[in-house]
């Protein structure tokens, strides 16, 4: 009989891994090749040029315009995106059967809205936390509620 295999997805905007559990008393290993992250940039590292201007609506005054979004909060909501789709093609390729995200809470909004179907019914549970900084070794502490490792 197959084992049961859970995925806990480690997340922030910048930075994720993946940690599977094939069964009580298997603890968790890293997922080979499943470590991924981005450079960790300010608005203005994203955004070198200054903002065009426009005229003001009375007057002759101009004034700065800003981005219609946050140059950093798109560019983790498209980190979060690719984390969705990796998680798409791995469930279609059967890697895991359940899976536990672990995220910081604006990683888990981004992954919330990205996050297919088909993966969201493989979700046993969710945390509002960031763990990325944690060692693989402490993070079993944080599951031990939810899953028999």
């Amino acid at each position: 009989m197959k084992p049961t295999v859970t995925w806990i997805l480690i997340a922030d905007g910048n930075r994720a891994r993946v940690l599977e559990n094939t069964g009580p008393g298997k603890g968790l290993q890293a997922v080979p090749g499943l470590e991924m992250a981005i450079e960790s940039m300010r608005s203005g590292e994203i955004m070198a040029d200054r903002a065009g201007r426009s005229f003001s609506s009375s007057g002759n005054g101009r004034s700065a315009m800003e981005p219609p979004t946050d140059p950093v909060d798109k560019r983790e909501a498209d980190f979060a995106k690719s984390l969705a789709l990796m998680l798409s093609e791995k469930l279609a390729k059967k890697a895991f059967d359940r899976l536990i995200i672990a995220a910081a809470p604006q990683a888990l909004g981004d992954l919330r809205k990205a996050i297919s179907p088909q993966v969201q019914a493989t979700v046993l549970t969710e945390m509002a936390k960031d763990l990325t900084r944690i060692p693989n070794a402490d993070v079993i502490k944080h599951f031990e509620s939810v899953l028999a490792v």
